[in-house]
C-alpha cells in the first residue's frame, strides 16, 4: 500500500500553482511539440484503434451491446493500452503521465468508448495500484491490464454525489475476522452490468471510511437495473446493491479509515484526464462541423464561406489549442518530478501520489476548462449543422449528448471551482506557494502605478502583458476577500467562483504565450500567434469583469472605490482585428482538414 508522501521542491520544476505568481515563460512547458517518438506511436496506435476499430461500431454500442463492448476492451488490452499506468512487475508497461493522458485523447472521440475506457483505466484499476497490497496487485493488476477482467469504481450515493464522505454504507468485520459484511448500495456506476471488479467505498461500523475490493458474484451483492442516459447511451450505469455482502478481509483495499486519501487521489488523476480525455472529442467534432460547412450550401455558397461560421470554427480551434497547452504542460510536471525516480522503488507509488497531488490545482482547472470548452465546440458544432444537428443520423447529435455528463462527474464544475480557490489559499498557508507575498508586491505596484513591463518584445508581447495583469487581478482580489472573510471565505462561493475564473484563464494565457514562444522556430507562427491574441483578449475582458464583481462583493464604500482604482491601472486594451485573426486561424483550420498539428514539420 502506498503511503501519500509530502511533496519536496524538484529543480528545474515549478511548484503547483507557481503559473499564478512566476512571469511567463519562467521555466520550459511540455508541450505536443516536445513529445517523444515513442509518445507519438502511442498517440497514432490508440487513435487508429477507436477510429476504425470503435467508431464504426458505435450504432452497435449505442444499442448497449455490452459483449462487443468488453471484447473491443481486451483487444486494447492485446494491443497494450490498458496497461499504461500498471507496473511492469504486474503485467503492465509503467508508461510516463504524459502517454497515459495521449492515449485517453485518443480514446475519446467516442463518448461510450471513453468513459467505459477510463472507468476501466483509471478510477477502476489505479486504486490497486496505488494502494493494493503487494496479493491484491498480483491477483488483480495481470487481469486488468489485458482486458480479462474489467474494473469499475463505486464512490456516489443516492444521498452523497460531491460529498463523497457523507456516504452511508457500512461495513461491519465478522465475529470470526474473515469477512467484512458490507450493507447499502452506489449509484451512477459505469461498466457496473459486466465490471469483474469493483472499487467500493463504505464507512467501517458506520464511522470509518475505507476501500474495498469487491469482487462479481460476491454473496449478498447485486448489480442494478441500466440507467436510461441523456447521453452515453452504449456504456453501462448502473446501481450496486449490498445486503450483507461477504467482502474478504483480505479485500480491505489500503487502512481502515483511510478511504479518503484513496478517493480524493483517484479524483486527482480523474481530473486531469479529462483535460486531455474530451480532446479528441473536440477536434472529431471539429473535423466534423468543418466537412459539414464545407458541403452544405445555402444561396448557392457553401456555408463556410460565411463570416459568423467561420468565426465559431475559429474559436472551436483556439479552445483546443487552449485545453491541449495546459494539459500536457501539468503532465510534463508531473513526469518532471518523477523522471529522476527508480520505478521498481517501494515508494515508486507514492511519490506518484505525490506528484499528482502537487498540481491538484491544475487538475481541477483542467476539469472544469476542458469540459466548458467541449461543450461550447459540440454545441457550436450543431448550430453550424442547423437542423441536421438536431436529427440522429449525424454523429454530431450523439456527441452534443454524450459532452453534457462531463460537466457533472469527477466533481461538478461548481466543486471543482470552489476546489481551484481553496486549495491556492491552502497551499498559501502551508508555506508551499508565496501566493499572499506576491499580492503585497502587486498591492505596491499598483499603489505606485509601478507595473513591470515586458521583458520580451515580439508579437506576443501585449498577450504576455495581458497574462500578467490577469494574475495581477486574480491574487488581488483573492487578498481582498482574504482580508474581508478569513477563514469564513469559503463560504463565500461566488467570490470563491470568480477567483477561479480568473486563475483558469491566467493558466491559459500563460500556458498558450509560453508553448508559442519555446516552441517557434525563428519567426513565432502566425496561426498560433492568432490564436493566443483571440483567445486572451476575451480572457481579460472576461477576469476584468470578475475582478470587478468579487471586489464589489468584498468591499464597500471608499474602501470599494480605493480597489477599483487600484485595479484600473490594470486595465489593458489592444486594438486588433478580430475578422483578420478568425481568417488566419479558419485557414489553417481548412488546410489540415480540422485542428492543426502544430507537430508537423
Amino acid at each position: 500500500m502506498a503511503a501519500v508522501l509530502e511533496t519536496r521542491p524538484v529543480r528545474g520544476v515549478p511548484p503547483g500553482g507557481a503559473f499564478l505568481i512566476q512571469e511567463v515563460g519562467a521555466t520550459p512547458v511540455t508541450a505536443p511539440e516536445s513529445f517523444t517518438e515513442e509518445q507519438r506511436m502511442y498517440y497514432r496506435t490508440a487513435s487508429k484503434f477507436a477510429r476504425e476499430q470503435v467508431l464504426p461500431k458505435a450504432d452497435r454500442l449505442e444499442k448497449k451491446d455490452f459483449p462487443l463492448l468488453k471484447e473491443l476492451l481486451r483487444q486494447a488490452g492485446e494491443m497494450g493500452f490498458l496497461m499504461i499506468d500498471i507496473p511492469e512487475a504486474y503485467g503492465g508497461l509503467g508508461l510516463d503521465k504524459t502517454t497515459s493522458l495521449l492515449v485517453a485523447e485518443a480514446k475519446s472521440i467516442y463518448g461510450t468508448w471513453s468513459v467505459t475506457f477510463g472507468g476501466h483505466t483509471g478510477i477502476g484499476t489505479l486504486p490497486i495500484v496505488w494502494f493494493g497490497s503487494p496479493e491484491q496487485k498480483a491477483k488483480y493488476l495481470p487481469k486488468l491490464a489485458t482486458g480479462e477482467w474489467v474494473a469499475a469504481y463505486a464512490l456516489t450515493e443516492t444521498g452523497s454525489g460531491s460529498d463523497a464522505l457523507g456516504a452511508r454504507t457500512k461495513a461491519v468485520l465478522s465475529p470470526d475476522g474473515k469477512y467484512y459484511l458490507l450493507n447499502g448500495s452506489k449509484q451512477f456506476i459505469t461498466n457496473a452490468a459486466f465490471a469483474d471488479v469493483f472499487i467500493v467505498f463504505a464507512k467501517v461500523d458506520g464511522e470509518k471510511f475505507t476501500g474495498f475490493i469487491v469482487e462479481k458474484g460476491t454473496f449478498g451483492f447485486t448489480v442494478g437495473p441500466e440507467e436510461h442516459k441523456m447521453g452515453l447511451r452504449g456504456s453501462s450505469t448502473c446501481p450496486l446493491i449490498f445486503e450483507d455482502a461477504k467482502v474478504p478481509a483480505g479485500n480491505l483495499l489500503g487502512e481502515v479509515g483511510k478511504g479518503h486519501k484513496i478517493a480524493f487521489n483517484i479524483l486527482n488523476v480523474g481530473r486531469l484526464k479529462l483535460g486531455s480525455g474530451v480532446l479528441g472529442g473536440m477536434k472529431l467534432v471539429t473535423e466534423m462541423a468543418l466537412r459539414y460547412a464545407q458541403d452544405r450550401k445555402q444561396f448557392q455558397t457553401p456555408i463556410f464561406k460565411f463570416g459568423l461560421v467561420r468565426e465559431k470554427l475559429a474559436r472551436m480551434a483556439t479552445a483546443i489549442h487552449a485545453t491541449e497547452s495546459m494539459a500536457y504542460r501539468t503532465s510534463g510536471m508531473i513526469d518532471a518530478r518523477l523522471s529522476t525516480e527508480d520505478r521498481s522503488a517501494p515508494d515508486y507509488d507514492a511519490k506518484t501520489i505525490a506528484a499528482i497531488e502537487e498540481y491538484a490545482v491544475e487538475a481541477s482547472i483542467m476539469k472544469v476548462f476542458a469540459t466548458e470548452a467541449l461543450s461550447m465546440i459540440v454545441d457550436e458544432a450543431v448550430q453550424i449543422h442547423g437542423g441536421y444537428g438536431y436529427i440522429e443520423e449525424f454523429p454530431v447529435e450523439r456527441a452534443y449528448r454524450d459532452s453534457r455528463i462531463n460537466r457533472i462527474f469527477e466533481g461538478t464544475n461548481e466543486i471543482n471551482r470552489l476546489l481551484i480557490t481553496g486549495m491556492l489559499l491552502k497551499r498559501t498557508v502551508k508555506g508551499q506557494l508565496a501566493l499572499f507575498d506576491f499580492a503585497q508586491s502587486v498591492d505596491e505596484e499598483l499603489t505606485h502605478r509601478n507595473l513591470p513591463r515586458p521583458k520580451v518584445s515580439d508579437e506576443l508581447e501585449k498577450e504576455a502583458q495581458a497574462s500578467e495583469h490577469i494574475k495581477r487581478l486574480a491574487v488581488y482580489a483573492t487578498k481582498v476577500a482574504a482580508e474581508a472573510f478569513g477563514p469564513e471565505i469559503e463560504k463565500q462561493q461566488q467570490i470563491m467562483g470568480w477567483i477561479s475564473d480568473m486563475v483558469m484563464d491566467a493558466y491559459a494565457t500563460d500556458s498558450m504565450v509560453a508553448r508559442t514562444r519555446q516552441y517557434s522556430k525563428g519567426k513565432l507562427d502566425p496561426v498560433r500567434v492568432a490564436m493566443v491574441r483571440q483567445y486572451t483578449t476575451d480572457a481579460f475582458a472576461h477576469s476584468f469583469a470578475a475582478a470587478r464583481k468579487a471586489l464589489c462583493a468584498a468591499s464597500k464604500g471608499s474602501d470599494l472605490s480605493a480597489h477599483l482604482s487600484k485595479i484600473e491601472a490594470l486595465q489593458l486594451f489592444t486594438p486588433y482585428n478580430g475578422v483578420e485573426l478568425t481568417e488566419t486561424i479558419v485557414q489553417a483550420v481548412e488546410a489540415a482538414g480540422g485542428y492543426p498539428d502544430f507537430t508537423l514539420p
